[in-house]
């Protein structure tokens, strides 16, 4: 990425020249009369504007979009596809406030035809400009070690071929200044004592972010001594949000999702994104879709479920619980309460052999209808409509106990259903579960998803079939 000052320079300057740009061909007479031919501005009167029009138009057009953009002119290391969907928001938010001057005033002579073509221009235009000026060809990769263990990091410093930036730990016991043994902690602003004499301490993992960003790291190498501690993931996290590569060594491989087989390779690569860009945004305008048929079609249900709810025990009507969501981070996910409210255990349990399940749960429950609140996480974006099923977080060290391997569910986003729950592999049988849910991400696709959906709908109608023959 262009840093500091330069990339500051090209993001404003190119915004500027792009904007008035896109006026000026959406004004060209040849594209104005193109209006009256496409369908979607077929309706919209075709106007040419000339002299100080434009000139008012088009300066007045790039302030707008200039100051609508203002959060992709700071020098921020992202990912493609954030780049490329951030920019198409923030367009569509100066295409509403160019709008919005021109309704509130009468002089402001941008017409209608010319910003819908403006607009469209943008959003095609702009993307392609940020990921362009945040890539920078032939210049060399830069790593940072991530990690809390001198011996770890002195293994990985060996291993690499990559120059190192510096090192940054979270507090360590490992450091000592006789045997580097010895619980002494480093804080995490990084003001304490380093590691190692030879490598720079660039800060605490407090710092991570920022440390990302002013050395423009390319590749993080994360050196835990133990992997399964928060900080790993939430340095994964961090790469996973800066688009920055993440390595580890092959002895600390089975936490994580790795690009490819371990080998005799010592440092191996974390598949941060499992997924090709195209599945992301395709699952994404496929979750939204869903998410908000299945809302309006049982909106008439809720009323009636909340008023039977309360009906039958006492207690709220709907149940709250954190769980895991993507590298280790959590969510609220809110379901219909099916159960009495007191004495709940993290042990996994099968619903016949959980006697706190109510009546009136135990149908909802067969029935799935306890899911329906779910479908708004799954509109917000803290859940999918496929995927590993979210698990609670008091549950997840239960499971991991029984599977070595269980944090490899936390590369992808929690699902509403996956490939687990069509084959009827529960948190009771953990092994199954988790093989499931690594074969549903090797495998997963955009009409993957939509045969476990198939499958889980014709599921849920034979259950509720089910229900109704039993009363």
């Amino acid at each position: 990425m262009a840093s500091g000052y330069r990339y500051r320079v090209m993001s404003v300057v190119g915004t500027l020249l792009w904007a008035v740009a896109a006026v000026l061909v959406a004004n060209h007479p040849a594209v104005q009369w193109l209006t009256t031919i496409l369908p979607v501005f077929r309706r919209l009167p075709a106007v040419v504007l000339t002299g100080d029009d434009l000139a008012i138009a088009a300066v007045t057009s790039a302030l707008v979009v200039a100051g609508s953009l203002v959060p992709l002119f700071k020098p921020r290391p992202r990912r493609i596809l954030d780049t490329i969907l951030l920019t198409q928001k923030r367009v569509v938010v100066a295409g509403f406030a160019m709008a919005t001057v021109g309704y509130f005033d009468y002089t402001y002579p941008l017409p209608r035809s010319t910003l819908a073509l403006t607009v469209a221009i943008l959003l095609v235009a702009f993307p392609a400009w940020f990921v362009a000026i945040g890539y920078r060809p032939g210049r060399k990769e830069r790593a940072l070690v991530v990690g809390d263990d001198p011996e770890e990091i002195r293994d990985v410093l060996d291993a690499t071929d990559v120059p190192v930036v510096g090192y940054v730990s979270p507090p360590s016991p490992y450091y000592s200044e006789q045997d580097r043994q010895v619980a002494t902690p480093a804080v995490t602003d990084g003001s304490g004592d380093v590691m190692l004499d030879d490598l720079d301490c660039l800060g605490g993992l407090s710092r991570l972010d920022e440390v990302l960003v002013e050395y423009d790291v390319d590749t993080a190498v994360l050196a835990f001594a133990h992997p399964d501690r928060a900080e790993f993931f939430g340095a994964l996290d961090a790469c996973y949000e800066h688009g920055v590569d993440a390595k580890v060594h092959r002895d600390h491989a089975d936490d994580v999702l790795t690009a490819t087989a371990a080998g005799n390779e010592d440092i191996v690569d974390i598949e941060l994104e499992p997924w090709d860009w195209q599945d992301y945004v395709f699952k994404r305008i496929f979750d939204v879709t869903f998410a908000a048929i299945g809302l309006i079609a049982f909106a008439p249900f809720i009323a009636v479920i909340a008023a039977v709810i309360k009906l039958d025990s006492p207690g709220p009507v709907f149940y709250s619980q954190e769980r895991t969501a993507e590298l280790g981070e959590t969510f609220e996910v809110y379901k219909f309460r099916t159960m009495v409210p007191e004495g709940e255990s993290a042990v996994p349990t099968d619903d016949e052999e959980n006697d706190r399940i109510t009546q009136v749960g135990r149908v909802l429950r067969r029935t799935h209808l306890d899911e329906i609140p779910q479908l708004w996480a799954i509109l917000t974006g803290e859940m999918s409509v496929v995927g590993p099923r979210a698990v609670w977080t008091d549950e997840e060290p239960l499971l991991e106990e029984r599977t070595d391997t269980w944090r490899k569910r936390w590369f992808v986003k929690p699902g509403l259903t996956g490939l687990a729950q069509i084959r009827d592999a529960k948190s009771t049988d953990p092994e199954a579960k988790l093989r499931y849910d690594l074969e549903y991400i090797r495998k997963q696709s955009f009409w993957f998803d939509v045969k476990i959906v198939v499958r889980q709908i014709w599921k849920v109608l034979a259950d509720f079939r089910e229900v109704t023959e039993n009363r």
